[in-house]
């Protein structure tokens, strides 16, 4: 597998999408996977508004998320299914506004894919739209998938047999959110002006219908949901 990052001039709110990632990337191979950070499509979308202090980021958060818990350094939110710190809320490189999330990552990723596979004449094309994401007791950032088209999300294993012939009863790949991680960790954080990258040869197994609901588990049934709510308070 392939990842390679495409350096872009800025993006400007409400620029065309498409045209911007023709110009900057003139020939797409078929079976390619296009990587498109969020923020760039938030810019598109006009999903901005303006940073005027404390008070007003804390409404927008809580009106883009399902809920929001106040903790020691961020708003911790439900959005889309996900876990996320501010309700994806990016103030970085956005010249004094903040840059909501798409409002619907997997429509978009369709859209985008039907528009660009005409464009680039290619019948095999995946669409990966992602963000960034911290992950319980980790540091850093990684690469999460928000929407995706044209491939599947998942692995699956579960009744498949092993080396030794033993099913498998839980195991299940994460494609989508695997792949975000390798785009973003080349795409970078900061400066870099590398808001698209192109995977080839990826190892997906490429569909025209995507189940947006495949990577999804309920708060209720999530495994470390118990664990979490015992652990003993810090002590000063």
């Amino acid at each position: 597998m392939q990842v390679r990052p495409i350096k872009t001039r800025v993006f400007k709110e409400r620029e065309n999408l498409a045209a911007f990632i023709r110009e900057h990337i003139p020939n797409l191979k078929d079976g390619s996977v296009l990587v498109i950070t969020s923020k760039i499509i938030g810019l598109a979308e006009g999903r901005t508004v303006a940073d005027t202090g404390e008070k007003s980021k804390e409404r927008t958060i809580k009106a883009e998320s399902d809920s929001a818990v106040k903790t020691k350094y961020v708003w911790l939110t439900m959005k889309d299914g996900m876990l996320m710190a501010n309700a994806g809320l990016d103030a970085s490189n956005a010249g004094g506004k903040f840059i909501l999330l798409p409002a619907d990552s997997f429509v978009c990723a369709r859209k985008a894919r039907a528009i660009l596979k005409k464009l680039y004449r290619v019948k095999k094309l995946g669409i990966l739209i992602t963000d960034s994401h911290t992950a319980p007791l980790r540091a850093g950032v990684t690469g999460v998938a928000l929407g995706y088209a044209g491939f599947k999300g998942i692995r699956d294993y579960r009744n498949m047999p092993d080396l030794f012939g033993r099913k498998f009863k839980f195991s299940q790949a994460n494609v989508a959110d695997g792949l975000a991680a390798s785009a973003v960790l080349v795409m970078g954080e900061g400066k870099e002006r590398t808001p698209l990258a192109v995977i080839e040869d990826a190892p997906v197994a490429f569909t025209e219908t995507v189940n947006r609901k495949e990577l999804f588990i309920p708060l209720k049934d999530d495994m470390y949901l118990p664990f979490l709510s015992k652990l003993p308070k810090r002590k000063k």
